[in-house]
């Protein structure tokens, strides 16, 4: 696969005042999509608040394509209802790994992401240096519906193409 220039793994790490859609509860599990790919992550069963604790590995082609997450509400006998959705912007995250840091002490913030019109941050993000890379945890609110919210987490994970070409050659 030509092109790809790393790959991201994403932590989907809880989901937060999910509205229910069952009577009064819900089955949520999280449809992550970007270009041709789609994963999704395990169901769990009766909770607006679910812990899936689940990683997902994306390859990145277009540091423009945002990460697209839909919660949906699984359901037995008619077609999963859509219980919101959330943008991943990946651009500011992959500014900081393109900086190519190294030797910053554990928990050492590089930037911070401000919640703004054009991102589903719920609160301000930071890019952390963790364990030698860099990692952004972000809480992002779900749009298209009353409220909920899902906490997820970011990490590159580096490769290059048989030109040897990766993220460090790319311009933003």
């Amino acid at each position: 696969m030509a092109n790809i220039l790393g790959l991201i793994r994403l932590r989907i790490k809880k989901g937060t005042n999910l509205i229910p859609h069952d009577s009064r509860t819900s089955d949520p599990y999280v449809l992550v999509t970007m270009e041709e790919q789609t994963l999704k992550t395990a169901v769990v069963n009766d909770n607006c608040h679910p812990e899936w604790n689940e990683e997902l590995t994306l390859y990145i082609k277009d540091v423009n394509t945002p990460i697209h997450l839909i919660v949906c509400d699984k359901d037995t006998f008619t077609v999963d209802d859509k219980m919101g959705e959330a943008d991943i912007d990946i651009k500011p995250y992959l500014q900081c790994v393109k900086m190519g840091l190294s030797d910053l002490p554990d928990g050492h913030v590089v930037k911070t992401v401000q919640p703004d019109t054009t991102n589903c941050l719920a609160e301000e993000s930071s890019c952390v240096w963790r364990d030698g890379k860099v990692v952004q945890e972000m809480s992002l609110r779900l749009r298209n519906v009353e409220s909920g919210e899902v906490l997820v987490e970011i990490e590159w994970i580096d490769v290059t193409d048989s030109e040897g070409k990766g993220l460090s050659e790319l311009e933003f």
